[in-house]
Protein backbone atom coordinates (compact mmCIF):
# COMPACT_ATOMS: atom_id res chain seq x y z
CA UNK A 1 0.00 0.00 0.00
CA UNK A 2 1.38 3.40 -0.94
CA UNK A 3 0.19 6.89 -0.10
CA UNK A 4 0.21 9.68 -2.70
CA UNK A 5 -1.08 13.19 -3.22
CA UNK A 6 -4.69 13.53 -4.22
CA UNK A 7 -6.41 16.16 -6.35
CA UNK A 8 -7.46 19.65 -5.29
CA UNK A 9 -10.50 20.44 -3.11
CA UNK A 10 -12.77 21.18 -6.07
CA UNK A 11 -14.78 17.97 -6.60
CA UNK A 12 -15.12 18.72 -10.30
CA UNK A 13 -11.34 18.39 -10.64
CA UNK A 14 -11.52 14.68 -9.70
CA UNK A 15 -12.56 11.90 -12.09
CA UNK A 16 -15.59 9.89 -10.95
CA UNK A 17 -15.42 6.50 -9.26
CA UNK A 18 -15.35 3.63 -11.77
CA UNK A 19 -17.74 1.61 -9.61
CA UNK A 20 -20.57 3.97 -8.62
CA UNK A 21 -19.69 7.04 -10.80
CA UNK A 22 -19.83 9.31 -7.73
CA UNK A 23 -17.31 12.13 -7.30
CA UNK A 24 -14.30 10.99 -5.31
CA UNK A 25 -13.45 12.40 -1.91
CA UNK A 26 -10.22 11.72 -0.10
CA UNK A 27 -9.13 9.18 0.80
CA UNK A 28 -9.84 7.01 -2.25
CA UNK A 29 -8.06 4.09 -3.97
CA UNK A 30 -6.07 3.90 -7.21
CA UNK A 31 -5.20 0.55 -8.78
CA UNK A 32 -1.42 0.23 -9.22
CA UNK A 33 -1.69 -2.35 -12.03
CA UNK A 34 -4.42 -0.91 -14.29
CA UNK A 35 -4.04 2.11 -16.52
CA UNK A 36 -3.59 4.46 -18.07
CA UNK A 37 -6.08 6.01 -17.66
CA UNK A 38 -5.96 5.57 -13.87
CA UNK A 39 -8.50 3.19 -12.37
CA UNK A 40 -9.95 4.99 -9.31
CA UNK A 41 -12.44 3.67 -6.74
CA UNK A 42 -14.15 5.16 -3.73
CA UNK A 43 -13.72 3.38 -0.40
CA UNK A 44 -17.25 1.84 -0.57
CA UNK A 45 -16.64 0.18 -3.96
CA UNK A 46 -13.16 -0.91 -2.87
CA UNK A 47 -14.45 -2.61 0.31
CA UNK A 48 -17.06 -4.62 -1.62
CA UNK A 49 -14.37 -5.86 -4.06
CA UNK A 50 -15.58 -4.15 -7.25
CA UNK A 51 -14.12 -5.71 -10.43
CA UNK A 52 -14.37 -4.38 -13.99
CA UNK A 53 -12.86 -5.88 -17.19
CA UNK A 54 -9.14 -6.48 -16.44
CA UNK A 55 -9.31 -5.03 -12.91
CA UNK A 56 -9.38 -7.66 -10.21
CA UNK A 57 -10.00 -7.20 -6.51
CA UNK A 58 -6.61 -8.70 -5.61
CA UNK A 59 -4.58 -6.08 -7.53
CA UNK A 60 -2.10 -3.91 -5.66
CA UNK A 61 -3.38 -0.43 -4.92
CA UNK A 62 -2.46 3.06 -3.69
CA UNK A 63 -4.37 5.13 -1.17
CA UNK A 64 -4.75 8.65 -2.55
CA UNK A 65 -4.84 11.16 0.28
CA UNK A 66 -3.35 14.51 1.23
CA UNK A 67 -3.86 14.09 4.98
CA UNK A 68 -0.19 13.81 5.96
CA UNK A 69 2.52 16.38 6.78
CA UNK A 70 5.09 17.43 4.21
CA UNK A 71 7.05 20.47 5.43
CA UNK A 72 5.51 21.08 8.86
CA UNK A 73 3.94 18.56 11.30
CA UNK A 74 0.99 20.92 11.85
CA UNK A 75 0.28 21.38 8.13
CA UNK A 76 -1.12 18.61 5.94
CA UNK A 77 -0.32 18.28 2.28
CA UNK A 78 -3.89 19.34 1.48
CA UNK A 79 -3.39 22.55 3.46
CA UNK A 80 -0.05 23.15 1.70
CA UNK A 81 -1.75 23.03 -1.70
CA UNK A 82 -4.61 25.18 -0.44
CA UNK A 83 -2.09 27.80 0.78
CA UNK A 84 -0.31 27.91 -2.59
CA UNK A 85 -3.63 28.24 -4.42
CA UNK A 86 -4.76 31.01 -2.05
CA UNK A 87 -1.51 32.96 -2.54
CA UNK A 88 -1.88 32.57 -6.30
CA UNK A 89 -5.51 33.78 -6.18
CA UNK A 90 -5.16 36.60 -3.61
CA UNK A 91 -1.60 37.73 -4.28
CA UNK A 92 1.56 37.66 -2.18
CA UNK A 93 1.21 39.78 1.00
CA UNK A 94 -2.60 39.69 1.23
CA UNK A 95 -2.44 37.30 4.16
CA UNK A 96 -5.87 38.11 5.55
CA UNK A 97 -7.54 37.18 2.26
CA UNK A 98 -5.37 34.05 2.08
CA UNK A 99 -6.49 33.02 5.58
CA UNK A 100 -10.15 33.69 4.73
CA UNK A 101 -9.88 31.44 1.65
CA UNK A 102 -8.16 28.64 3.57
CA UNK A 103 -10.54 28.79 6.59
CA UNK A 104 -8.30 26.45 8.64
CA UNK A 105 -5.36 28.76 9.43
CA UNK A 106 -5.00 32.28 10.77
CA UNK A 107 -3.38 35.22 8.99
CA UNK A 108 -0.18 35.00 11.09
CA UNK A 109 0.11 31.24 10.57
CA UNK A 110 -0.22 31.57 6.80
CA UNK A 111 2.39 34.32 6.58
CA UNK A 112 4.88 32.62 8.91
CA UNK A 113 4.56 29.23 7.21
CA UNK A 114 4.84 30.63 3.66
CA UNK A 115 7.88 32.82 4.44
CA UNK A 116 9.64 30.02 6.31
CA UNK A 117 9.10 27.14 3.89
CA UNK A 118 8.66 28.79 0.47
CA UNK A 119 10.72 32.00 0.62
CA UNK A 120 13.57 31.52 3.13
CA UNK A 121 13.89 27.75 2.85
CA UNK A 122 17.59 26.91 2.17
CA UNK A 123 16.52 23.53 0.76
CA UNK A 124 15.13 25.16 -2.37
CA UNK A 125 18.30 27.22 -2.90
CA UNK A 126 20.51 24.14 -2.56
CA UNK A 127 18.23 22.23 -4.94
CA UNK A 128 18.56 24.96 -7.56
CA UNK A 129 22.33 24.99 -7.05
CA UNK A 130 22.51 21.22 -7.52
CA UNK A 131 20.45 21.46 -10.69
CA UNK A 132 22.76 24.16 -12.06
CA UNK A 133 25.87 22.13 -11.20
CA UNK A 134 24.38 19.03 -12.83
CA UNK A 135 23.62 21.02 -15.97
CA UNK A 136 27.18 22.38 -16.08
CA UNK A 137 28.60 18.88 -15.55
CA UNK A 138 26.87 17.68 -18.71
CA UNK A 139 28.97 20.08 -20.80
CA UNK A 140 32.34 19.62 -19.11
CA UNK A 141 33.63 17.17 -21.74
CA UNK A 142 32.53 19.19 -24.78
CA UNK A 143 35.12 21.26 -26.64
CA UNK A 144 34.03 24.88 -26.16
CA UNK A 145 36.43 27.62 -27.21
CA UNK A 146 34.55 30.39 -25.42
CA UNK A 147 31.55 30.83 -23.13
CA UNK A 148 28.78 33.43 -23.05
CA UNK A 149 29.84 36.43 -20.95
CA UNK A 150 28.33 36.23 -17.47
CA UNK A 151 29.45 39.68 -16.36
CA UNK A 152 30.19 41.79 -19.47
CA UNK A 153 31.86 45.19 -19.33
CA UNK A 154 29.67 48.21 -18.79
CA UNK A 155 30.81 50.81 -21.34
CA UNK A 156 29.34 54.27 -21.63
CA UNK A 157 26.62 54.80 -24.19
CA UNK A 158 27.78 55.17 -27.81
CA UNK A 159 31.44 54.62 -26.95
CA UNK A 160 33.84 52.59 -29.10
CA UNK A 161 33.62 49.62 -26.74
CA UNK A 162 29.82 49.89 -26.75
CA UNK A 163 29.78 49.65 -30.54
CA UNK A 164 32.18 46.70 -30.43
CA UNK A 165 29.67 44.98 -28.11
CA UNK A 166 26.83 45.51 -30.63
CA UNK A 167 25.37 48.36 -28.58
CA UNK A 168 24.90 46.18 -25.49
CA UNK A 169 23.28 47.96 -22.54
CA UNK A 170 24.03 46.02 -19.31
CA UNK A 171 21.44 47.84 -17.22
CA UNK A 172 18.69 46.65 -19.58
CA UNK A 173 20.41 43.41 -20.73
CA UNK A 174 19.43 44.47 -24.23
CA UNK A 175 20.95 45.68 -27.49
CA UNK A 176 20.43 48.67 -29.70
CA UNK A 177 18.93 46.75 -32.60
CA UNK A 178 16.40 48.58 -34.72
CA UNK A 179 15.25 50.78 -31.83
CA UNK A 180 12.82 52.75 -33.97
CA UNK A 181 10.77 49.80 -35.24
CA UNK A 182 7.81 50.89 -33.08
CA UNK A 183 7.62 54.32 -34.70
CA UNK A 184 5.73 52.87 -37.67
CA UNK A 185 2.93 51.74 -35.32
CA UNK A 186 2.49 54.84 -33.19
CA UNK A 187 -0.17 56.42 -35.45
CA UNK A 188 -2.01 53.22 -36.46
CA UNK A 189 -5.50 52.80 -35.07
CA UNK A 190 -7.96 50.17 -36.26
CA UNK A 191 -11.47 51.68 -36.51
CA UNK A 192 -14.68 50.39 -38.00
CA UNK A 193 -14.79 53.11 -40.69
CA UNK A 194 -11.58 51.87 -42.37
CA UNK A 195 -11.91 50.75 -45.95
CA UNK A 196 -10.76 47.29 -46.96
CA UNK A 197 -7.62 48.69 -48.58
CA UNK A 198 -6.72 50.82 -45.57
CA UNK A 199 -7.37 47.91 -43.22
CA UNK A 200 -5.16 45.61 -45.33
CA UNK A 201 -2.45 48.31 -45.36
CA UNK A 202 -2.48 48.55 -41.56
CA UNK A 203 -2.30 44.76 -41.28
CA UNK A 204 0.72 44.79 -43.62
CA UNK A 205 2.45 47.39 -41.40
CA UNK A 206 1.85 45.19 -38.34
CA UNK A 207 3.24 42.17 -40.22
CA UNK A 208 6.36 44.18 -41.12
CA UNK A 209 6.75 45.15 -37.46
CA UNK A 210 6.50 41.48 -36.43
CA UNK A 211 9.20 40.52 -38.93
CA UNK A 212 11.47 43.24 -37.51
CA UNK A 213 10.85 41.94 -33.99
CA UNK A 214 11.79 38.42 -35.12
CA UNK A 215 15.00 39.70 -36.71
CA UNK A 216 15.84 41.66 -33.57
CA UNK A 217 15.32 38.54 -31.44
CA UNK A 218 17.36 36.42 -33.85
CA UNK A 219 20.35 38.75 -33.62
CA UNK A 220 20.17 38.92 -29.84
CA UNK A 221 20.08 35.13 -29.64
CA UNK A 222 23.14 34.78 -31.87
CA UNK A 223 25.15 37.24 -29.76
CA UNK A 224 24.13 35.64 -26.48
CA UNK A 225 24.57 32.03 -27.62
CA UNK A 226 28.03 32.59 -29.11
CA UNK A 227 29.36 34.78 -26.29
CA UNK A 228 29.91 37.83 -28.50
CA UNK A 229 28.89 40.38 -25.87
CA UNK A 230 32.45 40.65 -24.54
CA UNK A 231 34.17 41.00 -27.91
CA UNK A 232 37.65 41.65 -26.47
CA UNK A 233 37.59 38.45 -24.42
CA UNK A 234 36.35 36.56 -27.49
CA UNK A 235 39.24 37.90 -29.58
CA UNK A 236 41.82 36.93 -26.93
CA UNK A 237 40.50 33.37 -26.84
CA UNK A 238 40.54 33.21 -30.63
CA UNK A 239 44.26 34.12 -30.77
CA UNK A 240 45.24 30.93 -28.97
CA UNK A 241 44.76 29.02 -32.22
CA UNK A 242 47.60 28.69 -34.76
CA UNK A 243 47.60 31.13 -37.67
CA UNK A 244 46.20 28.56 -40.10
CA UNK A 245 43.29 27.73 -37.78
CA UNK A 246 42.62 31.44 -37.22
CA UNK A 247 42.28 31.90 -40.99
CA UNK A 248 39.84 28.99 -41.11
CA UNK A 249 37.91 30.44 -38.17
CA UNK A 250 37.64 33.80 -39.92
CA UNK A 251 36.31 32.09 -43.05
CA UNK A 252 33.82 29.85 -41.22
CA UNK A 253 32.55 32.53 -38.84
CA UNK A 254 29.58 33.32 -41.10
CA UNK A 255 28.34 29.73 -40.69
CA UNK A 256 28.43 29.78 -36.87
CA UNK A 257 24.82 30.94 -36.63
CA UNK A 258 23.73 27.88 -38.65
CA UNK A 259 25.63 25.25 -36.64
CA UNK A 260 25.05 26.72 -33.20
CA UNK A 261 27.71 27.66 -30.61
CA UNK A 262 28.67 24.19 -29.35
CA UNK A 263 28.72 22.47 -32.75
CA UNK A 264 30.69 25.34 -34.28
CA UNK A 265 33.28 25.19 -31.50
CA UNK A 266 33.58 21.43 -31.93
CA UNK A 267 34.15 21.98 -35.65
CA UNK A 268 36.95 24.51 -35.03
CA UNK A 269 38.51 22.43 -32.26
CA UNK A 270 38.53 19.35 -34.49
CA UNK A 271 40.33 21.29 -37.23
CA UNK A 272 42.84 22.62 -34.70
CA UNK A 273 43.49 19.06 -33.57
CA UNK A 274 43.83 17.95 -37.20
CA UNK A 275 46.37 20.72 -37.81
CA UNK A 276 48.44 19.64 -34.81
CA UNK A 277 48.32 16.00 -35.90
CA UNK A 278 49.35 16.84 -39.46
CA UNK A 279 52.27 18.91 -38.18
CA UNK A 280 53.38 16.08 -35.90
CA UNK A 281 53.03 13.52 -38.72
CA UNK A 282 55.11 15.72 -41.02
CA UNK A 283 57.82 15.96 -38.34
CA UNK A 284 57.83 12.19 -37.85
CA UNK A 285 57.98 11.63 -41.61
CA UNK A 286 61.03 13.91 -41.77
CA UNK A 287 62.70 11.81 -39.06
CA UNK A 288 61.86 8.58 -40.89
CA UNK A 289 63.18 9.95 -44.21
CA UNK A 290 66.45 10.80 -42.42
CA UNK A 291 66.67 7.22 -41.08
CA UNK A 292 65.89 8.11 -37.45
CA UNK A 293 64.09 5.45 -35.43
CA UNK A 294 64.06 6.85 -31.86
CA UNK A 295 63.45 10.20 -30.20
CA UNK A 296 66.95 10.38 -28.70
CA UNK A 297 68.37 10.47 -32.21
CA UNK A 298 65.63 12.92 -33.20
CA UNK A 299 66.85 15.45 -30.63
CA UNK A 300 70.39 15.15 -32.01
CA UNK A 301 69.02 15.56 -35.53
CA UNK A 302 67.14 18.75 -34.58
CA UNK A 303 70.29 20.22 -33.01
CA UNK A 304 72.40 19.43 -36.08
CA UNK A 305 69.70 20.79 -38.38
CA UNK A 306 69.69 24.08 -36.50
CA UNK A 307 73.47 24.27 -36.80
CA UNK A 308 73.31 23.56 -40.55
CA UNK A 309 70.70 26.32 -41.03
CA UNK A 310 72.95 28.80 -39.21
CA UNK A 311 75.91 27.82 -41.40
CA UNK A 312 73.78 28.12 -44.52
CA UNK A 313 72.74 31.63 -43.43
CA UNK A 314 76.40 32.62 -43.01
CA UNK A 315 77.22 31.35 -46.50
CA UNK A 316 74.28 33.35 -47.87
CA UNK A 317 75.62 36.51 -46.21
CA UNK A 318 79.07 35.77 -47.68
CA UNK A 319 77.62 35.40 -51.18
CA UNK A 320 75.77 38.67 -50.62
CA UNK A 321 79.07 40.40 -49.79
CA UNK A 322 80.71 38.93 -52.89
CA UNK A 323 77.94 40.39 -55.05
CA UNK A 324 78.58 43.85 -53.63
CA UNK A 325 82.40 43.82 -53.97
CA UNK A 326 82.32 44.89 -57.62
CA UNK A 327 79.87 47.74 -56.86
CA UNK A 328 81.61 50.09 -54.42
CA UNK A 329 78.44 52.09 -53.71
CA UNK A 330 76.37 48.99 -52.93
CA UNK A 331 79.23 47.57 -50.84
CA UNK A 332 79.39 50.80 -48.81
CA UNK A 333 75.63 50.67 -48.20
CA UNK A 334 75.81 47.04 -47.09
CA UNK A 335 78.68 47.76 -44.68
CA UNK A 336 76.75 50.69 -43.20
CA UNK A 337 73.72 48.50 -42.75
CA UNK A 338 75.72 45.79 -40.97
CA UNK A 339 77.33 48.40 -38.71
CA UNK A 340 73.88 49.71 -37.75
CA UNK A 341 72.70 46.20 -37.00
CA UNK A 342 75.76 45.44 -34.85
CA UNK A 343 75.26 48.68 -32.89
CA UNK A 344 71.59 47.91 -32.29
CA UNK A 345 70.25 50.66 -34.56
CA UNK A 346 67.65 50.36 -37.29
CA UNK A 347 69.28 50.49 -40.74
CA UNK A 348 68.63 53.81 -42.44
CA UNK A 349 70.30 53.13 -45.80
CA UNK A 350 68.22 51.01 -48.19
CA UNK A 351 70.02 48.00 -49.62
CA UNK A 352 69.35 46.63 -53.10
CA UNK A 353 67.91 43.13 -53.25
CA UNK A 354 70.00 40.04 -54.01
CA UNK A 355 68.77 39.99 -57.58
CA UNK A 356 70.22 43.46 -58.17
CA UNK A 357 66.83 44.96 -59.13
CA UNK A 358 66.27 48.62 -58.42
CA UNK A 359 63.21 49.86 -56.55
CA UNK A 360 60.16 50.61 -58.70
CA UNK A 361 60.06 54.18 -60.10
CA UNK A 362 57.30 56.60 -59.00
CA UNK A 363 53.94 56.09 -60.67
CA UNK A 364 53.13 58.41 -63.58
CA UNK A 365 49.68 59.92 -62.87
CA UNK A 366 49.29 61.56 -66.27
CA UNK A 367 45.90 60.68 -67.76
CA UNK A 368 44.76 58.54 -64.84
CA UNK A 369 41.12 59.20 -63.78
CA UNK A 370 40.71 61.03 -60.49
CA UNK A 371 44.07 62.81 -60.66
CA UNK A 372 42.39 66.21 -60.88
CA UNK A 373 40.68 65.59 -57.49
CA UNK A 374 44.01 65.27 -55.65
CA UNK A 375 46.08 68.02 -54.14
CA UNK A 376 49.86 68.14 -54.56
CA UNK A 377 50.62 66.15 -51.41
CA UNK A 378 48.12 63.47 -52.33
CA UNK A 379 49.60 63.23 -55.83
CA UNK A 380 53.05 62.81 -54.33
CA UNK A 381 51.73 60.03 -52.03
CA UNK A 382 50.10 58.17 -54.94
CA UNK A 383 53.31 58.44 -56.96
CA UNK A 384 55.54 57.08 -54.18
CA UNK A 385 53.11 54.36 -53.05
CA UNK A 386 52.28 53.54 -56.70
CA UNK A 387 48.53 53.77 -56.09
CA UNK A 388 46.07 54.90 -58.77
CA UNK A 389 44.07 58.01 -57.75
CA UNK A 390 40.69 56.25 -58.02
CA UNK A 391 41.68 53.56 -55.53
CA UNK A 392 43.23 56.13 -53.20
CA UNK A 393 40.02 58.17 -53.15
CA UNK A 394 37.98 55.06 -52.30
CA UNK A 395 40.33 54.08 -49.48
CA UNK A 396 40.38 57.64 -48.15
CA UNK A 397 36.57 57.86 -48.10
CA UNK A 398 36.26 54.50 -46.31
CA UNK A 399 38.79 55.47 -43.62
CA UNK A 400 37.29 58.93 -43.09
CA UNK A 401 33.75 57.52 -42.77
CA UNK A 402 34.87 54.87 -40.29
CA UNK A 403 36.80 57.45 -38.29
CA UNK A 404 33.73 59.72 -38.11
CA UNK A 405 31.57 56.81 -36.94
CA UNK A 406 33.91 55.66 -34.19
CA UNK A 407 35.49 58.97 -33.21
CA UNK A 408 38.95 57.68 -34.05
CA UNK A 409 40.69 54.96 -36.03
CA UNK A 410 43.47 52.49 -35.27
CA UNK A 411 45.92 51.11 -37.78
CA UNK A 412 44.57 47.60 -37.26
CA UNK A 413 41.08 48.82 -38.15
CA UNK A 414 42.43 50.55 -41.25
CA UNK A 415 44.11 47.32 -42.37
CA UNK A 416 40.83 45.47 -41.85
CA UNK A 417 39.02 47.97 -44.12
CA UNK A 418 41.67 48.13 -46.85
CA UNK A 419 42.67 44.74 -48.21
CA UNK A 420 45.99 45.73 -49.82
CA UNK A 421 49.65 45.50 -48.89
CA UNK A 422 50.04 46.36 -45.20
CA UNK A 423 52.97 48.71 -45.90
CA UNK A 424 50.89 50.73 -48.35
CA UNK A 425 48.04 50.81 -45.83
CA UNK A 426 50.37 52.16 -43.16
CA UNK A 427 51.66 54.92 -45.48
CA UNK A 428 48.10 55.95 -46.38
CA UNK A 429 47.07 55.84 -42.71
CA UNK A 430 50.07 57.94 -41.59
CA UNK A 431 49.48 60.43 -44.40
CA UNK A 432 45.78 60.91 -43.48
CA UNK A 433 46.73 61.32 -39.79
CA UNK A 434 49.43 63.82 -40.66
CA UNK A 435 47.14 65.85 -42.91
CA UNK A 436 44.28 65.88 -40.36
CA UNK A 437 41.75 63.85 -42.35
CA UNK A 438 41.45 61.24 -39.59
CA UNK A 439 42.48 60.98 -35.92
CA UNK A 440 43.96 58.14 -33.92
CA UNK A 441 41.64 56.19 -31.61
Amino acid sequence: VRFAFGFADDPFDKPPCRGCSSYLTEPYVKCAECGPPPFLLCLQCFTRGFEYKKHQSDHTYEIMTSDFPVLDPNWTAQEEMALLEAVMDCGFGNWQDVANQMCTKSKEECEKHYMKHFINNPLFASTLLNLKQAEEAQHNETAIAFHPADDPPRPTFDSLLSRDMAGYMPARADFEFDNYAEWDLRDIDFVEDDSDILHALKIAVVDIYHSRLKERQRRKKIIRDHGLINLRKFQILERRYPKEVQDLYETMRRFARILGPVEHDKFIESHALEFELRREIKRLQEYRAAGITNFCSARTYDHLKKTRDEERLKRTMLSEVLQYIQDSSACQQWLSRQADIDSGLTPTVPVPSNSGKRSAPPLNLTGLPGTEKLNEKEKELCQMVRLVPGAYLEYKAALVNECNKQGGLRLAQARALIKIDVNKTRKIYDFLIREGYITKA
